[in-house]
C-alpha cells in the first residue's frame, strides 16, 4: 500500500483500497498462470484429438467390443479388442483386490495408531515405493516369482506388479482422507465409551469413504495402462485366456506393443483403435471416481 493509502482514514466496518502496484502485480499473475495452464493444455488437446481421429473408425465397428483376434491375419481388419480388454480388467481388479485392503491398513495404523519410528519408517517406504518405476516393479516381480520361487509367466505375477505401484497411491489417498475426519468426532465417540476400532470403522471410515472410494478408483486407472509389467511378466495372446495363472493374455498395452510389428494397415488401425480405447476406459473410471464423489457429498 503506498503512503498515501496508509494516511487515509478508513472508515469502520470498510476495506482500505488496494494499491496501484497490488493490482498489476495480481494482474501479471493471473496472466502467467493461464498461459501456463494454456501451454500445457495445448499437448494435451492435440494428443487426444490425434488419438480419436486415428482411432474412431476403429472403435466404432461392429465387433470391436465383442470379438478377440482369434483366427484374424495380420493384413485383415476384423475381430476386436475384447480378449484385450478382458485382460486388462482382470490384471488391474485382482490387483485392486490385493491392493486395497493393505492400503488401507497401512492408512489406519499411520493415522489412528501409529507412533514413533514405526510410523516414519512406514512413510518413508510408501514414498520410496511411489517413486518406483514400473520396470523397476515389474523386474523385481520377476526375480522373486518367476526366477526365484519357480512359477511360470502369467497374468498374475502382472497383478503383483500393479500390486506394488497401485499400493501407495491407496495409502496415501486413504491416508489424507482420515486426516480430514474431524477429531472432535473421534473424542464424542470415545466419551461415550465406544473402543477405537469402533471409532474408526463406524464413524471415521463412514465420513471419508467418498475419498477412499475416489482414491482407490484414481489407482486403478493410474496402472492400468502400464505396459512393462505386461511386456515382462506375460506373453500375448490373441483370444480370451479364462486362467490367471497359467498361459498368456492379452491386454490393451500388450496388443499395442504387438501390433506395432504388424506392416499392415489392419494394424495400423488396431493399434490407434486399442490406445483410443484405452482412453475411453481410464476416463469413465475418473468419471466414475467424479460422479461417485459428487453423489457422496450430496447425501451428505
Amino acid at each position: 500500500m503506498t503512503v498515501d493509502t496508509l494516511d487515509r482514514p478508513v472508515k469502520p466496518g470498510a476495506f482500505a483500497p488496494v494499491s496501484l502496484q497490488r493490482r498489476i502485480k495480481n494482474n501479471v499473475a493471473t496472466i502467467f498462470f493461464l498461459a501456463s495452464f494454456l501451454v500445457a493444455l495445448v499437448p494435451l488437446v492435440w494428443v487426444l484429438s490425434v488419438v480419436v481421429a486415428r482411432g474412431w473408425y476403429a472403435v466404432t465397428r461392429s465387433g470391436w467390443w465383442t470379438h478377440s483376434l482369434k483366427g484374424v491375419l495380420p493384413e485383415q481388419f476384423a475381430g476386436g479388442v475384447y480378449h484385450a480388454l478382458y485382460g486388462t480388467v482382470l490384471q488391474a481388479g485382482v490387483a485392486a483386490v490385493l491392493s486395497v485392503p493393505l492400503g488401507l491398513m497401512t492408512a489406519v495404523f499411520l493415522v489412528e495408531y501409529g507412533t514413533g519410528r514405526l510410523v516414519r519408517l512406514t512413510t518413508f517406504m510408501v514414498d520410496v515405493l511411489a517413486g518406483v518405476p514400473s520396470i523397476v516393479a515389474a523386474l523385481f516381480v520377476f526375480s522373486m516369482w518367476i526366477a526365484t520361487l519357480g512359477f511360470q509367466q502369467s497374468s498374475f505375477a502382472v497383478s503383483l506388479a500393479l500390486v506394488l505401484l497401485m499400493l501407495p497411491v491407496v495409502v496415501r489417498s486413504t491416508e489424507e482422507m482420515l486426516r480430514l475426519v474431524p477429531d472432535d468426532l473421534r473424542e464424542a465417540s470415545y466419551a461415550l465409551g465406544v473402543s477405537k476400532w469402533k471409532t474408526t470403522v463406524r464413524i471415521v471410515f463412514p465420513i471419508a469413504m467418498p475419498g477412499i472410494v475416489s482414491g482407490i478408483l484414481l489407482s486403478v486407472a493410474r496402472v492400468i495402462g502400464e505396459t512393462a509389467p505386461v511386456l515382462v511378466l506375460v506373453g500375448y495372446s490373441r483370444s480370451i485366456n479364462p486362467d490367471i495363472f497359467h498361459g498368456n493374455m492379452a491386454s490393451l498395452p500388450l496388443l499395442i506393443y504387438t501390433e506395432l510389428t504388424n506392416p499392415e494397415h489392419a494394424g495400423y488401425l488396431r493399434i490407434w483403435g486399442a490406445a483410443l480405447t484405452l482412453i475411453i476406459l481410464v476416463a469413465a473410471i475418473n468419471l466414475t471416481a467424479g460422479v461417485f464423489r459428487f453423489v457422496s457429498n450430496r447425501r451428505r
